[in-house]
Protein backbone atom coordinates (compact mmCIF):
# COMPACT_ATOMS: atom_id res chain seq x y z
CA UNK A 1 0.00 0.00 0.00
CA UNK A 2 1.23 3.59 -0.96
CA UNK A 3 2.03 5.97 1.82
CA UNK A 4 2.93 9.52 2.03
CA UNK A 5 6.64 8.44 1.03
CA UNK A 6 6.13 6.78 -1.63
CA UNK A 7 3.68 9.85 -2.80
CA UNK A 8 7.04 12.42 -2.07
CA UNK A 9 8.91 9.88 -4.22
CA UNK A 10 6.91 10.05 -7.46
CA UNK A 11 6.53 13.74 -6.94
CA UNK A 12 10.72 13.68 -7.00
CA UNK A 13 10.78 11.23 -10.19
CA UNK A 14 8.49 13.54 -11.96
CA UNK A 15 10.46 16.42 -11.31
CA UNK A 16 13.99 14.23 -12.08
CA UNK A 17 12.28 13.63 -15.53
CA UNK A 18 11.76 17.19 -16.19
CA UNK A 19 14.83 18.40 -15.38
CA UNK A 20 16.55 15.87 -17.85
CA UNK A 21 14.11 17.11 -20.49
CA UNK A 22 11.84 13.52 -20.48
CA UNK A 23 8.86 15.57 -22.00
CA UNK A 24 10.82 16.07 -25.10
CA UNK A 25 12.19 11.95 -25.12
CA UNK A 26 8.60 10.99 -24.69
CA UNK A 27 7.27 13.38 -27.25
CA UNK A 28 10.14 11.92 -29.92
CA UNK A 29 9.59 8.76 -29.06
CA UNK A 30 5.21 9.01 -29.11
CA UNK A 31 5.12 11.08 -32.56
CA UNK A 32 3.55 9.35 -35.68
CA UNK A 33 6.74 9.25 -37.27
CA UNK A 34 8.94 7.55 -34.56
CA UNK A 35 9.45 3.71 -35.81
CA UNK A 36 10.46 1.15 -32.49
CA UNK A 37 12.05 -1.01 -34.73
CA UNK A 38 14.37 0.99 -35.85
CA UNK A 39 15.28 3.21 -32.68
CA UNK A 40 18.65 2.95 -31.62
CA UNK A 41 20.09 3.94 -27.91
CA UNK A 42 22.27 6.03 -29.98
CA UNK A 43 19.18 8.38 -29.94
CA UNK A 44 19.92 10.51 -26.63
CA UNK A 45 16.48 10.75 -26.55
CA UNK A 46 15.43 7.40 -26.97
CA UNK A 47 18.59 6.52 -24.79
CA UNK A 48 17.31 9.08 -22.01
CA UNK A 49 13.12 7.16 -21.69
CA UNK A 50 14.96 3.69 -21.52
CA UNK A 51 17.53 4.79 -18.55
CA UNK A 52 14.43 6.75 -16.49
CA UNK A 53 12.40 3.83 -17.05
CA UNK A 54 15.02 1.46 -16.04
CA UNK A 55 15.52 3.59 -12.84
CA UNK A 56 11.83 3.93 -12.03
CA UNK A 57 11.83 -0.68 -12.78
CA UNK A 58 14.63 -0.80 -10.16
CA UNK A 59 13.28 1.53 -7.40
CA UNK A 60 10.03 -0.80 -7.47
CA UNK A 61 11.78 -4.08 -7.37
CA UNK A 62 13.61 -3.06 -4.55
CA UNK A 63 10.77 -1.89 -3.04
CA UNK A 64 11.89 1.37 -2.71
CA UNK A 65 8.50 3.23 -4.02
CA UNK A 66 5.13 1.68 -4.45
CA UNK A 67 5.03 -0.46 -7.32
CA UNK A 68 0.93 0.12 -7.89
CA UNK A 69 1.32 3.45 -7.30
CA UNK A 70 3.63 3.90 -10.58
CA UNK A 71 1.71 1.80 -12.83
CA UNK A 72 -1.39 3.76 -12.09
CA UNK A 73 0.90 7.36 -12.44
CA UNK A 74 2.62 5.56 -15.79
CA UNK A 75 2.18 3.70 -18.99
CA UNK A 76 5.20 1.96 -18.23
CA UNK A 77 4.43 -0.85 -20.99
CA UNK A 78 3.62 1.47 -23.63
CA UNK A 79 6.56 3.25 -22.88
CA UNK A 80 8.38 -0.03 -23.12
CA UNK A 81 6.87 -0.92 -26.60
CA UNK A 82 8.29 1.94 -28.24
CA UNK A 83 11.55 1.60 -26.96
CA UNK A 84 11.95 -1.56 -25.87
CA UNK A 85 13.48 -2.93 -29.07
CA UNK A 86 16.21 -0.45 -29.34
CA UNK A 87 17.08 -2.23 -25.90
CA UNK A 88 16.89 -5.44 -26.99
CA UNK A 89 19.50 -4.67 -29.71
CA UNK A 90 21.69 -3.34 -27.02
CA UNK A 91 21.27 -6.69 -25.06
CA UNK A 92 22.50 -8.97 -28.34
CA UNK A 93 25.24 -6.36 -29.14
CA UNK A 94 27.08 -6.38 -26.00
CA UNK A 95 25.55 -10.08 -24.97
CA UNK A 96 24.06 -8.19 -21.58
CA UNK A 97 20.44 -9.68 -20.88
CA UNK A 98 20.29 -7.29 -17.70
CA UNK A 99 20.50 -4.22 -19.93
CA UNK A 100 17.31 -2.33 -18.79
CA UNK A 101 16.00 -5.60 -17.53
CA UNK A 102 13.75 -3.99 -14.57
CA UNK A 103 12.11 -1.70 -17.26
CA UNK A 104 10.77 -4.47 -19.17
CA UNK A 105 9.57 -6.22 -15.82
CA UNK A 106 8.07 -3.52 -14.81
CA UNK A 107 6.18 -3.11 -18.22
CA UNK A 108 5.68 -6.94 -18.18
CA UNK A 109 3.78 -6.42 -14.90
CA UNK A 110 1.45 -4.02 -16.17
CA UNK A 111 0.58 -5.51 -19.41
CA UNK A 112 -0.89 -3.35 -22.43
Amino acid sequence: MADKQDGAMIVQLAQWGAAMGLEEAMQTVWAEDFDPDTASVENPLVSRVLNWGETIGTLTKNGLVDTDLVLDWLWVAGAWQRVGPAALKQREKYGVPQLYENFEALAARQGS
